[in-house]
């Protein structure tokens, strides 16, 4: 009986201890170099014209950046380092550092919501991939790798589509139309994320309602609605609202910043930064609130490789600097194309509620939190504070409603 107690205890102890175990602090320097560069991007984008939904990982491309460092030598691999943040960390310390990172925020079990992700490199024709490089790579960013005839820009976009499919069960069926410069590598990641709610809302509850894209476009799409106590702020300076909900076990949540009104999410953006981010989190309070979302997906694909350039990664992805040396063992291999490519998905699915809370004093009045128009999103790391997902809904899929002046 008492060899059965020990065995018992022993088990609750290493439970214990795996639930506690903590970054090592190269990773948690990584898990803050990936938050800098989530906001120095989602700023780059934000500018670009005729984008409307916009999603990225900021972790994931991190663990991009770290590949061309891993296949970079002397300004090249340096130049990584600048983008990162991360200049003073040695080169063993930065790709473990990724890697544990990678590998502790991706676990889809440990954080109970569905997160697939590809990363592949491909090669022009002409190019061999180096041993050493090859597992490195797979070793440190589960990097595939492959060799594409660029030529062939059909026969490379298909390519490209069928993989990105494949890796996400269908749910990205496309990450490209076109492939520009036919003589560089592509870095592509393909990846598919949907939630599980810490509490779910009922399937019954979902309606059609318009989402105001602008005050004079509308779309129809299904609303999903739940009363419950949330971590809510309302910045009456800058006239938004900011929620925070939970995901399944709490490792991480979904936040949501949205203006009072229907408007361009420019000057929301302005305000967006990693310190007033912080400002934001430390203000709220739980509070009841009425809460209805769009029961939406998105699909969104990404060329990263001029933003990219716009925050300094520029020798890798020009044909004359770059010494992508420990990719092929020689010079003269470059980066053309990044592309950066996520399927989201919300909806109902969630832990049981907890109807106690129903009838009771605290639920009367609650706040509303009303998600009929464009809204900036994160998806933030609990344990790390990384990032893993940073965005902006501005026109959901559904049926245009009405065109109105």
């Amino acid at each position: 009986m008492w060899l059965t107690k020990l065995v018992a205890f022993s088990l609750l102890v290493a439970v214990a201890t795996a639930e506690q175990k903590k970054l090592s602090p190269h990773a948690s320097t990584l898990a803050d170099s990936s938050v800098r560069l989530a906001f120095d991007l989602y700023h780059s984008m934000a500018k670009e014209k005729d984008l409307d939904n916009l999603l990225i990982s900021p972790v994931v491309v991190s663990s991009s950046l770290g590949l061309l460092h891993l296949g970079g030598q002397s300004s090249t691999a340096a130049q990584v380092k600048k983008v990162l943040h991360v200049d003073k960390v040695s080169d063993e310390q930065l790709h473990a550092g990724l890697s544990e990172l990678l590998s502790e925020v991706s676990n889809s079990s440990a954080r109970n919501v569905t997160w697939k992700i590809g990363s592949r490199l491909y090669g022009p024709s002409a190019v061999t991939f180096t041993d050493a490089f090859v597992q490195s790579s797979k070793k440190h960013y589960n990097c595939e790798h492959a060799k594409i005839n660029m030529k062939d820009k059909q026969g490379a976009v298909k390519a490209l589509n069928e993989w990105a499919a494949h890796t996400t069960d269908g749910k990205l069926p496309e990450i490209t139309k076109d492939v520009e410069e036919t003589d560089g590598a592509i870095i592509a990641n393909a990846m598919f994320f949907k939630p599980h709610w810490d509490e779910k809302f009922h399937h019954q509850m979902v309606d059609n309602r318009a989402f105001l894209v602008s005050r004079s476009f509308t779309v129809s799409v299904p609303m999903m609605h739940r009363t419950g106590f949330y971590r809510f702020h309302e910045d009456k300076e800058n006239k938004l609202y900011v929620l925070n909900m939970p995901l399944a076990h709490k490792k991480s949540s979904m936040i949501f910043i949205m203006p009072f009104h229907v408007e361009p999410l420019e000057r929301l953006e302005k305000l967006l930064s990693r310190k007033q981010l912080d400002t934001w989190i430390s203000k709220l309070e739980e509070t009841a609130i009425a809460l209805s979302l769009p029961k939406v997906g998105m699909e969104v694909s990404h060329k990263l490789q001029k933003h990219l350039g716009e925050l300094g990664l520029t020798e890798a992805l020009d044909k004359s600097k770059a010494d992508l040396s420990k990719v092929s063992g020689k010079k003269g291999l470059y980066v053309s194309n990044v592309f950066h490519a996520s399927a989201l998905e919300w909806d109902t699915d969630g832990n049981p509620f907890d109807t106690s809370i129903f009838g009771s004093e605290k639920m009367k009045n609650p706040r509303l939190f009303y998600a009929d128009h464009p809204f900036i999103f994160l998806v933030k790391d609990n344990e790390s504070d990384s990032i893993l997902f940073i965005g902006r809904l501005v026109r959901p899929k559904g049926e245009k409603m009405r065109d109105e002046l």
